[in-house]
């Protein structure tokens, strides 16, 4: 039996890692934390798990927590994992990092969060947690650097046509629009009921912290510097990514054939679903599981690719131990199906 620790608990993501947990057969949840007022029960904190785990949750001490756990999950802030990390790893724990404190090279992540990274040491062990892309690095890691929620759709939108260096990579769009957790549980104005309801926007044009991280991997994919126009919008809705990619085709390629690049490419990849022809996925169909549907049509020499994914599970927590289960040597899919 894994024995796991949830730091970050009351957050967004952690409250739902810990759902999955509850549901996975081979793992038992031995330690909780987050930054409270007060250590009480996380049944106390969030009802419905009254009776399912009544685990008090703590105040951050990892030191502690080290000790009875045999991997963690760091539902934290960007820029607070940095200062937590070296401690699990010293004491030979398992991570994986629901932050972008990993994923970038040092002087990539000081130009967009702004700081100097403070755990040089362990970065270069980080491995990018996008099983579909990178499985056999996962399985062999210590440290995880679990993707964001924008990369995700993106990058699993693209990489197929990418690798088969079939579109033109000067030219790639994405238009991605997400539910409100996709912020976090925070007080913020912006996210407030009254400023989200009936409303649309799009923030951070082209400026987004994701960008780079979409770049780097995408830029991996081809071989290439690829840049990205990533748009994200912001929704009336509480979770659920979709993101519509436009890519200008190199070659003469219909429907049907770009369909299967995309079959054969995520053939025996268990979390994502390839629409039929004349088919596109909307969110409804994967909020709170941990697919990755992907749509696509192609009119001219665009191809239009149309990525869904629920924020909180593939675009998080559900990835999250989806990576836990391929290095703990577990079904791939255990319980998240």
């Amino acid at each position: 039996m894994l024995k796991v620790g949830v730091v970050g608990a009351t957050g967004y993501a952690g409250e739902e890692v810990i759902k999955i947990l509850l549901n996975h057969k081979l793992v038992k949840i031995t330690e909780l934390s987050a930054v409270i007022d007060k250590e009480e029960p996380i049944s106390s904190i969030f009802p419905g798990f009254k009776g399912k785990i009544d685990l008090i949750c703590k105040k951050p001490n990892p030191e502690a927590m080290a000790k009875n756990v045999d991997l963690v999950f760091l539902g934290l802030p960007h820029k607070v994992s940095m200062e937590l990390v070296p401690v699990f790893m010293k004491a030979g724990k398992l991570i994986i990092d629901f932050s972008a404190d990993y994923r970038l090279a040092p002087e990539i992540y000081k130009v967009w969060y702004g700081i100097e990274h403070k755990d040089k040491e362990n970065l270069p062990k980080a491995v990018y947690g996008l099983p579909e892309l990178y499985h056999d690095a996962i399985k062999k890691a210590k440290l995880i650097a679990n993707p964001g929620c924008y990369p995700t759709s993106v990058i699993l939108g693209i990489a197929p046509i990418l690798k088969e260096k079939a579109v033109n990579t000067d030219y790639i769009i994405a238009d991605s629009k997400s539910g409100v957790t996709g912020a976090g549980r925070k007080p913020d104005l912006s996210l407030s009921f009254s400023e989200v309801n009936e409303n649309l926007k799009a923030y951070k044009a082209n400026e987004h912290q994701h960008k780079p991280e979409i770049g780097k991997i995408l830029s991996e994919v081809a071989g290439k510097e690829i840049d990205v126009i990533f748009t994200p919008h912001l929704i009336p809705m509480n979770r659920g990514i979709l993101s519509t990619i436009y890519l200008r085709l190199n070659k003469k390629l219909d429907t049907k054939s770009v369909l299967e690049i995309y079959k054969n490419f995520y053939k025996g990849k268990p979390f994502v679903r390839i629409s039929e022809e004349g088919k596109l996925p909307q969110v409804r169909d994967v909020v709170g599981t941990n697919y990755c549907n992907i749509g696509l049509k192609v009119t001219g020499s665009t191809v239009i690719i149309i990525s869904c994914i629920d924020n909180l599970t593939k675009g998080a927590a559900g990835q999250a131990v989806q990576n836990m289960n391929i290095i703990a040597g577990f079904d791939e899919t255990e319980g998240l199906i």
